[in-house]
């Protein structure tokens, strides 16, 4: 590793208990998530981890070590920070919802200037890449704005001019008492869209999570200057606040795990 004043690094999983730890920040790459967390466990220290929570399911036994130990564990979602979000979150509270569309899609090729985007994980299957697992956090926001659906269903393709092996579109459906949410994810779209649009009894919600704005009936009722790399450090200030204390269990690995499955089992 860079050595980066102020930084110690080590190599050794052993010297954790001689060092003064708060929590460890697991961000290498997913596939890898599961050894890390399996040599972390008997340290019994705090846990942030980069979504998604791991690359494959099966891993329920791990899952339950974790709250068995009654480990604090948090699965970075950054846009449950989005201004945009938390507005609508509150604003639809108590509103009857019909109808929920979700959208994603973006251009592949551009998310790496200067790099072959048929070799980065995203674009292969073998590496674990596809949009459904890349734009996990759409899934994320559904059940933290509307909770756990009764079914999910879903169609997964790789049809697109991109020419890829893992899915460059995905269409989730979510069912829900009363309403159904659509999620469609793509890699393919120059003109990229982020957009959340709630039906509701008495009128349309329509979020830009692109702009960071929010409609209602057409006219906008909310804005911010905040933009998505804003939520970051938003984030790790909520983790240092909330959870190390104890005082919430915000998509601890119980409630990640779901979403995973949910993106993972759904057919």
């Amino acid at each position: 590793a860079n050595v980066v004043e102020g930084v110690q690094n080590i190599h050794e999983f052993e010297l954790i208990p001689s060092l003064n730890v708060d929590f460890a920040i697991i961000s290498n790459p997913t596939s890898e998530h599961r050894s890390v967390i399996e040599k972390l466990i008997p340290y019994n220290i705090p846990m942030f981890i980069e979504k998604p929570l791991f690359s494959e399911l099966g891993q329920e036994q791990l899952v339950a070590d974790i709250i068995d130990q009654d480990i604090k564990t948090y699965v970075a979602c950054n846009l449950r920070f989005l201004h945009s979000l938390k507005f609508a979150k509150d604003f639809i509270a108590g509103k009857r919802v019909n109808e929920v569309n979700i959208y994603c899609g973006s251009y592949l090729p551009d998310w790496r200037p200067g790099a072959d985007f048929r070799k980065v994980y995203s674009a292969n299957a073998d590496m674990g890449g596809g949009v459904h697992i890349d734009l996990i956090h759409e899934l994320d926001y559904t059940h933290w704005l509307f909770g756990r659906p009764d079914k999910i269903t879903s169609v997964k393709r790789n049809s697109s001019s991109l020419a890829i092996t893992a899915f460059d579109y995905t269409n989730f459906i979510f069912e829900y008492p009363g309403f159904t949410a659509c999620i469609v994810l793509n890699y393919y779209r120059k003109d990229s869209k982020r957009a959340c649009e709630i039906v509701c009894e008495d009128g349309t919600l329509v979020v830009d999570l692109l702009k960071n704005t929010v409609q209602w009936n057409g006219e906008e009722v909310f804005s911010s200057p905040q933009t998505i790399i804003d939520t970051y450090p938003d984030q790790i200030q909520f983790f240092n606040d909330e959870i190390l204390s104890g005082n919430s269990q915000f998509n601890n690995v119980t409630e990640a795990y779901q979403i995973l499955k949910a993106c993972l089992q759904a057919n």
